[in-house]
């Protein structure tokens, strides 16, 4: 077997940053990774009544990031509202926009000189059309939105709170002008809207609002994530550079790399990089409280990535009080029979961080049955039920091709009184089971996640990070005995970004970290032991665990050893065409 054992170089991620962080910025670097959204803006610029809506995420500055995204379209000349009347000499006057000056004589009602502005909050109908301003003498037109802008965007959010202003919108769109009373000549709409909302809300509109889907066809949906495989680090010290300049500081070069480590933990990967605009400019503001400095090291990055885990991490250090107190019963050393040490993952919402879980497994005479006590207690949701059936589907793949299975089994979460779900736990479930069958015990200083296929393939979990993390501050905790160690699944490498002194620990061999591939190299890891090959008559030596299992599982069947003999010689028999 080979060898799983991650080294270091794997368990954070590795970048080639610039030697400077004050590389020329400007406005546009923001607009990293949105080239799907540029492309899309550009299109809706140069056609006609065609609109745009922009389905951004929650960690976007709008305000920042509509700002950019405005010059990357030629910017459109002046327009000038004018009035005029028709040939016939008794026609009703007529408002038309041109782009030249009109003569001095003709009297200019508004000016299309702002690109662009961002409507928001509590939008009234005169933020977007304007309205008359009444003097003694007489009236004057005061523009709004759609009157002063080129483009003009919408928070989505807030025309909905007024249903009827969103009806208006669709109208103005469609009938292509507006009228500001019954008196005044309508006024031709002369501008892009924007909505700006969820890809969710894109999705209902679309298949709710007929107008909506007949004004607004292009969709720019932003990125939240850029890949660095696709744009270089330096790119990403632009980005920073101007959120930096946001926040009025400066970011000098040994502050790059703990930006880069938080970004690559907030999407969880090694090669991507979080484009959550407003998590980076609140940190940037509070490291410049913390530093008391407007230039930012990495001292400060630190101080107050720390401080922000300070103020969200009641809710771990509560669990560890537990575990410490031995409240909580999981012990991280020596091995049992049926027992093994799980990871999971607690989110509270505004934070998240892993938690260990003992799993208990007891096996008796029985019809086949799996069962799972979270499931039947209700206290399982159905993803979890769903990765307790493919466990069953592998231990009948391996053992109960030729006849049923006579056992009854029982998977639990020992001390878990709330609901669990996801199937991150199936392998160590099954590693579980196998134990209990086999009646070979698992040693208890290794943690296990992993989710298991039919065929036995460990594929990737969520919350890797974390879940190492939890086990590895128990066990330091403890004491490190260089005995411990997490197995995980190979798949979710590239999401490694461990705490520097996890990383620290196992350079000094004292914790380990173990990537597989199958089920069959946990269990052999987990009970010291090989897991075993079936012979052509799907039979496995019985020197191995699953020997062992399917020892006990004859057993279970009431078959003796005498049994046992019979049958093989019928086997051998059958073989040689004797019977």
């Amino acid at each position: 077997m080979n060898s799983t054992l991650l080294p270091s170089a794997k368990l954070a991620p590795q970048y080639h940053l610039p030697d400077a962080s004050t590389s020329v910025s400007f406005p546009s670097h923001i607009l990293l990774g949105q080239e799907r959204v540029v492309e899309t803006f550009k299109l809706m610029s140069k056609t006609n009544s065609q609109h745009l809506f922009l389905a951004d995420f929650l960690g976007v500055d709008r305000s920042l990031f509509i700002d950019a995204l405005v010059t990357q379209a030629n910017t459109p000349s002046n327009h000038y509202l004018v009035a005029t009347k028709k040939q016939q000499e008794d026609a009703d006057i007529q408002f038309k926009w041109q782009q030249t000056l009109p003569p001095e004589h003709v009297g200019i009602i508004a000016k299309q000189e702002s690109l662009s502005c961002y409507l928001q909050g509590t939008i009234r109908r005169a933020d977007l059309l304007g309205r008359m301003l009444k003097t003694d003498k007489s009236s004057v037109y005061k523009p709004g939105a759609l009157a002063k802008n080129h483009f003009v965007f919408i928070c989505l959010a807030s025309l909905w709170q007024r249903e009827s202003l969103w009806d208006l919108l669709m109208q103005i769109i469609h009938d292509g002008f507006y009228r500001i009373n019954n008196e005044l000549t309508p006024i031709p709409l002369n501008c892009k809207i924007v909505l700006v909302g969820s890809g969710l809300s894109y999705s209902q509109l679309r298949v709710e609002d007929r107008n909506f889907n007949r004004h607004f066809p292009l969709l720019a949906e932003m990125s939240n994530e850029v890949d660095l495989t696709q744009h270089p680090e330096s790119s990403y010290v632009q980005w920073l550079n101007v959120l930096a300049q946001a926040e009025s500081v400066e970011l000098e070069p040994s502050s790059l790399l703990p930006l880069f480590w938080y970004s690559s933990r907030l999407v969880e990967h090694q090669q991507r990089l979080s484009l959550s605009m407003l998590e980076f400019r609140q940190l940037l503001g509070q490291a410049k409280v913390y530093s008391g400095q407007a230039t930012l090291n990495a001292a400060a990055i630190a101080k107050a990535l720390e401080k922000l885990k300070f103020r969200h991490n009641s809710s771990e250090i509560y669990s560890a009080q537990s575990f410490d107190d031995n409240f909580i019963n999981l012990p991280t050393k020596g091995a049992m029979v049926g027992q093994i040490n799980a990871l999971t993952v607690i989110d509270t919402g505004d934070y998240t961080y892993g938690e260990p879980a003992r799993i208990t497994s007891s096996v008796h005479y029985g019809d086949g049955e799996v069962a799972d006590i979270e499931r039947k207690s209700e206290l399982g949701g159905n993803i979890h039920a769903k990765g307790m059936m493919i466990l069953s589907a592998c231990l009948y793949r391996i053992f109960g091709r030729d006849a049923p299975l006579h056992l009854n089994a029982n998977i639990v979460f020992e001390q878990s009184y709330q609901e669990i779900d996801g199937d991150s736990a199936s392998l160590a479930e099954y590693c579980c089971l196998m134990s209990a069958i086999a009646e070979h015990p698992i040693i208890q200083s290794l943690a296990v996640t992993g989710a298991l296929d039919q065929f036995g393939n460990v594929q990737a979990i969520g919350g890797v990070n974390e879940k190492i993390e939890g086990f590895f501050n128990l066990c330091q905790r403890r004491g490190l005995t260089g005995e411990q160690g997490v197995i995980m699944p190979k798949a979710n490498v590239l999401q490694l970004n461990l705490e520097p002194a996890v990383i620290e620990a196992i350079d000094k061999g004292l914790f380990h970290i173990h990537a597989i591939e199958h089920m069959d190299q946990a269990v052999e890891l987990l009970m010291q032991m090989p897991a075993g090959v079936a012979n052509e008559d799907n039979d496995f030596a019985p020197d191995t665990l699953y020997g062992l299992v399917q020892q006990r599982l004859d057993k279970l069947a009431g078959q003796d050893d005498d049994d046992v003999e019979l049958n093989f010689f019928a086997k051998l028999l059958a073989r040689l065409h004797i019977i």
